[in-house]
């Protein structure tokens, strides 16, 4: 007999579900955004996967979110702490900055899922330079599939 699910699993059967669920379980995601001429940087960062949404943060002056600001287009995989070993499919995904309401609510998501990683001395280091937390949206591509191919260079292919 199965047991009923409770309030506490709705988040993890609903993250299991989606487009994202090869993320949930990962404690890092190696996030590859691209340069003006396609070249891919991958960096690793904590993600929150729920259905066919994530969300991550990072700083308003790094150059993920320059880069991010001239090509939307990212793809994201599990991978280990450092993000030198991609233990998981590349995930295509459209990122879109986060602002207001939403943005504090994803910040919120955050720290309850990776506490003390977004606070302590560096980020008051940031903050004193000028930068700000800037939280993205994930979202599938449209007709994005699953790539199982090593090669990241490129537009999405449709399958």
């Amino acid at each position: 007999m199965a047991t009923p699910a409770t309030a506490v699993d709705a988040p993890a059967q609903e993250a299991a579900d989606g487009y994202f669920s090869p993320l949930a379980p990962a404690k890092h995601v190696l996030l590859a955004t691209f340069k003006w001429g396609r070249t891919p940087v991958a960096v690793p960062a904590r993600v929150v996967a729920e259905g066919d949404c994530a969300y991550f943060q990072t700083w308003s002056t790094s150059r993920t979110a320059k880069r991010l600001r001239h090509n939307d287009w990212v793809q994201a995989a599990p991978c280990a702490a450092l993000g030198l070993y991609r233990y998981g499919p590349w995930l295509d995904a459209t990122a879109r900055l986060l602002a207001g309401g939403e943005a504090s609510q994803v910040a919120e998501k955050l720290t309850r899922e990776h506490p003390g990683r977004h606070g302590g001395l560096a980020s008051l280091a940031r903050r004193f330079r000028g930068a700000r937390p800037a939280h993205y949206e994930l979202r599938p591509c449209g007709g994005a599939a699953i790539r199982t191919d090593r090669g990241t260079t490129g537009r999405p292919r449709q399958t």
